[in-house]
């Protein structure tokens, strides 16, 4: 599973610094998860192949998370696309974005399929072969959703040495791999696990966008492999949060504490700061892995 930061910080874009946006690719699939400005410049950069990008999930309509996708969408067409494009967000992006595409009269030729979400309930929006992703319903200024992705759990791998020594006929070998017993001639049970190895442990990653402190979601998050979770301020600004429905670091290290999560990524820094090793700080005083984000930087679990 590997995290790309294409941008991490709130509100303006800077020279050195873009507004949220990012790359997971977890079991061979790819999500653009929201699209500030400059994100097409930004995957460019990273050498992340537009083509391979059938999936934008966006958190909220601030300008800071999605202002780069109608742009995305255009440079698209111009560039000859022709597979889907699935885009999953609050209602009324499909209204935002087909605005722009209708007065530069510059329409899509590829299939543009809009999910638009309205539930304050967590719901799965994609469930593939691979891949389960479903909400985590947050709290900011307008409606907004972070978004959990889930590995599906991989099959388990084969014991050649114990399918051979019970002369075991190959017919057999993916029912063993997925999970099954197998009953011999005489009638005797094989237990799975003495055929095969278990699989590498699933992956997950939760993207917990712009909110104010909200506990309930440590259910929801619990035990993931990482989450990003927003730190927009320090604990001594932390009156700051009640109107503008952010968080601080100390409150994201609270999060990934409760949820027993095992990697803490912060993020959507507020550019009052000039050091934001002070939020890495601040969360490790309740949390032991903690790693910051930073423009153009990967992650890899």
């Amino acid at each position: 599973m590997k995290v790309t930061i294409l941008g991490c910080y709130s509100a303006t874009p800077r020279t050195l610094n873009n507004p949220t946006s990012q790359v997971l690719e977890i079991n061979n699939r790819i999500f653009l998860i929201d699209c500030g400005e400059g994100t097409q410049v930004q995957l460019r950069k990273h050498k992340i192949k537009f083509s391979r990008i059938k999936h934008v999930f966006i958190s909220h309509l601030h300008g800071d998370h999605f202002f780069g996708l109608p742009g995305l969408v255009s440079t698209f067409q111009m560039l000859g696309r022709d597979t889907e494009l699935h885009i999953y967000g609050p209602k009324g992006i499909k209204e935002a974005v087909l605005l722009y595409l209708k007065l530069g009269n510059s329409y899509t030729s590829y299939p543009l399929i809009f999910h638009e979400l309205t539930s304050t309930e967590q719901e799965v929006v994609l469930d593939d072969e691979k891949v389960t992703v479903s909400t985590i319903p947050l709290k900011h200024r307008v409606y907004t959703n972070g978004y959990l992705f889930e590995e599906k759990p991989k099959e388990r791998k084969l014991d050649v040495n114990a399918v051979l020594n019970f002369e075991i006929d190959k017919c057999y070998y993916q029912n063993i791999k997925n999970g099954k017993d197998v009953v011999l001639d005489d009638g005797s049970v094989i237990s799975n696990d003495r055929l095969t190895f278990d699989p590498p442990p699933s992956k997950s990653y939760a993207f917990c966008s712009d909110t104010i402190y909200k506990p309930d979601i440590v259910p929801l998050i619990k035990g993931v492999t990482a989450v990003y979770h927003e730190s927009t301020f320090l604990n001594k600004h932390q009156h700051l949060c009640d109107h503008t429905k952010h968080s601080t670091a100390y409150q994201a290290g609270l999060i990934a504490k409760e949820a027993n999560v095992k990697n803490l990524i912060l993020g959507h820094y507020s550019t009052r700061y000039d050091n934001i090793t002070d939020f890495k700080k601040e969360a490790l005083t309740v949390f032991d892995t903690v790693h910051l984000a930073e423009d153009g930087k990967v992650f890899e679990f």
